[in-house]
């Protein structure tokens, strides 16, 4: 929620948007009162960047032909509802959360296409590819993956065995995710007070070699500079993104 309400408050606070998503302010529902500090005005800035980092990279797969898109740790993101013709879409989630959605979804009367699949799946205990072809997704097509804000929760085994299986897809395939090098120290107070602490850190050149040793090919990793410079270069309003521990990698099978 959290989330979704940050990708909200940057639709109506923010000008120019980075990310566009019509969808936000109706899902996240009702939006809090008070203005945000600094950490959160930063955070926000954040949000919206990998949201459209991710939504970048999935247009470059598109045009290259790929038509499969999977959604880890979806929340409420809104892609499938908003901008998926063509694309077969699969919301990855625990079941709880996508049943929490599905009532989110139906109070903001917000269809569900026919070309989405709610996938539940655990990522510590159950295997992706598996789940995913039950809800038809097809091995043999190459698809692209958004992996955003879940990485720093999970064991490094989870994570290594969710990349291997992405890498294993056809040619054209690929993931987008955000990770950290170490903790962001006003989140990590945070999530670790709601009970979902960190877990998870890599450095940029250490996440490299994992990834190239999975199997992937090209990579692009952008550290807050290159966030910055993309994305929030030239405001007037000082929104950017600040810390210097949070990244976001593309990489292509």
């Amino acid at each position: 929620m959290g989330v979704a309400r940050r990708r909200a408050m940057h639709q109506i606070l923010d000008r120019p948007k980075v990310f566009d998503d019509p969808l936000a302010l109706r899902i996240a529902g009702e939006l809090p009162e008070r203005p945000e500090g600094v950490f959160g005005k930063n955070l926000r800035a954040f949000v919206a960047a990998r949201s459209r980092f991710a939504e970048d990279h999935l247009a470059l797969a598109i045009s290259r032909g790929v038509r499969q898109y999977v959604v880890l740790g979806a929340g409420l993101d809104t892609y499938a509802y908003r901008s998926a013709p063509g694309v077969r879409v699969f919301e990855v989630d625990h079941r709880a959360t996508q049943e929490w959605k599905r009532e989110r979804l139906r109070d903001a009367g917000i269809a569900i296409p026919s070309s989405m699949r709610f996938v539940p799946v655990d990522f510590e205990r159950q295997r992706l590819g598996e789940e995913l072809v039950k809800a038809g997704f097809e091995q043999e097509q190459p698809a692209f993956f958004s992996w955003l804000g879940v990485i720093m929760y999970v064991t490094l085994d989870a994570a290594a065995g969710t990349l291997r299986f992405i890498a294993s897809l056809g040619p054209g395939s690929g993931v987008v995710f955000d990770y950290a090098s170490e903790a962001w120290e006003p989140l990590a107070r945070r999530v670790a007070r709601a009970g979902e602490p960190f877990r998870l850190f890599f450095e940029p050149a250490e996440l490299a070699r994992l990834l190239v040793g999975l199997g992937f090919g090209e990579l692009e990793n952008l550290d807050c500079d290159g966030i910055n410079a993309r994305y929030f270069s030239g405001r007037e309003d000082g929104l950017c993104v600040a810390g210097g521990r949070a990244y976001l990698i593309a990489a292509w099978v």
